[in-house]
């Protein structure tokens, strides 16, 4: 764990990021250590982090099944502030009950949240279970299920981990979110703030990202030093430029750039820090080749997070790469089917399919994110452009004027100057069709 003043676990002055090692996971050690409950005959383990190893013990001396993911496995601990408590249970085909503790008991150990699982075996199959539970208040946040052979073991524990982790974080922060409703507001500390910044700018409108921004910048009030906020700030600027919602254009993108270098100067190794500072460099500096830099370690941090894996395809796909970005705003959507930003996911989709000259199944793709967010005008531009690409002159221009009550005055030189950093060939699909559907020069 590395250091950090202002970001709590429980009552630990901690920050939450780390690799999942393989001495993370502690096995039950003999009967003595038996949870109330367990019968004669079961496998148990219990899982202190996700991931990595686990030995399962059967009681009463019968032999030990090992049931061990690979050494490169690695995932980030989920959440930015939550202490998870992981629970497993493991037993051969049939029924067997192991006696219930209480969500409230994890809470009471400074946990927010509790993974529980259970390995089920009939014959060479396996069958994992899982489910995420709200420490405070035992609500269900999460829960699925996974099937495969013994002799694939490995990659099923791979895939579970990468659904787990991708499924999880963001229902962590939601539920973190929905807790923060119940704070008084003179009692917010920085990360607080941080998290209404994220609540805001999930919401998506010009004013509720300018809030999101301010939010941000009294966390930074609070604590000058924290790289999260800083990183929260340059992406509202980011945001708002890109959206058309930019008033002093100069002056936000230098502060913007400004913060996301000091973020990335002080958690260069933070997943979340890197996403935010690599959209804010690619957004507000249209410098490609930095902002692909800070995407893909992003994702070596973390390689089980839907937005980095989102935020990569976009990059690929407007730099003409769209085979490259499609592979990973796939991926992305596998890892978080509900995703809060599944709206931005499917933009990147209708980006890469109009590189390739694919309007219909861009189209398509656009009109998934406005159906999430129907105030995304990047979508607007991308519906617009598709359509008339394809002959759908009305429906075009019935997409043009909702564009025009956000941004009356935009052109495609002004357009253009904002996405510069947009690959010649992407960049001819889209103009040729907001060109028809009614957007001036």
């Amino acid at each position: 764990h590395h250091s950090s003043p202002s970001r709590q676990c429980g009552q630990q002055t901690t920050r939450c990021h780390s690799r999942v090692r393989r001495d993370s996971i502690y096995g039950c050690r003999g009967d003595d250590d038996r949870p109330k409950g367990i019968q004669d005959g079961t496998r148990v383990c219990r899982l202190d982090r996700i991931g990595a190893a686990a030995e399962l013990h059967r009681w009463k001396g019968a032999p030990r099944l090992y049931f061990q993911a690979g050494r490169s496995l690695s995932a980030t601990t989920i959440g930015t502030r939550c202490n998870i408590h992981c629970r497993d249970r493991t037993h051969a085909a049939g029924q067997v009950s192991l006696g219930n503790r209480t969500a409230g008991s994890s809470a009471g150990q400074g946990g927010r949240g509790v993974l529980e699982g259970s390995v089920r075996r009939g014959g060479n199959r396996l069958r994992i279970a899982g489910q995420l539970i709200d420490a405070s208040s035992g609500a269900h946040l999460w829960a699925d299920r996974f099937d495969g052979e013994m002799s694939d073991v490995f990659e099923l524990q791979d895939r579970i981990t990468e659904n787990v982790v991708g499924a999880i974080e963001p229902k962590i922060q939601l539920a973190e979110i929905e807790r923060l409703k119940q704070k008084p507001a003179a009692n917010l500390d920085a990360y607080d703030l941080l998290l209404r910044a994220q609540q805001l700018e999930y919401e998506f409108t010009e004013e509720s990202v300018l809030s999101a921004l301010r939010c941000a910048q009294e966390a930074l009030v609070i604590d000058p030093f924290y790289a999260p906020a800083m990183a929260m700030a340059a992406y509202c600027y980011g945001e708002r430029r890109f959206q058309g919602w930019t008033r002093e254009i100069e002056k936000e993108t230098a502060e913007g750039l400004r913060l996301a270098k000091q973020a990335l100067q002080l958690a260069s190794d933070d997943a979340n820090v890197l996403w935010m500072v690599a959209l804010t460099t690619w957004q507000l500096g249209s410098d490609t080749q930095h902002a692909k830099e800070f995407a893909y370690r992003s994702l070596e941090a973390n390689p089980n997070s839907a937005i980095a894996s989102t935020i990569v395809g976009w990059i690929e796909a407007y730099s003409g790469n769209s085979t490259k970005g499609m592979e990973f705003l796939s991926r992305a959507q596998r890892l978080s089917p509900l995703d809060p930003r599944a709206w931005f996911t499917a933009a990147g989709m209708s980006i890469a399919y109009l590189g390739e000259g694919q309007f219909e199944e861009g189209a398509s793709w656009a009109k998934k994110a406005l159906a999430k967010n129907p105030r995304y005008t990047v979508a607007m531009r991308l519906l617009a452009a598709h359509l008339a690409q394809l002959g759908q002159l009305e429906p075009a221009r019935e997409a043009m004027r909702e564009i025009f009550k956000v941004e009356p005055h935009l052109t495609l030189s002004a357009l253009r100057s904002r996405l510069m950093f947009m690959h010649e060939r992407v960049w001819k699909n889209l103009s040729n069709g907001l060109r028809i559907a009614g957007m001036p020069e």
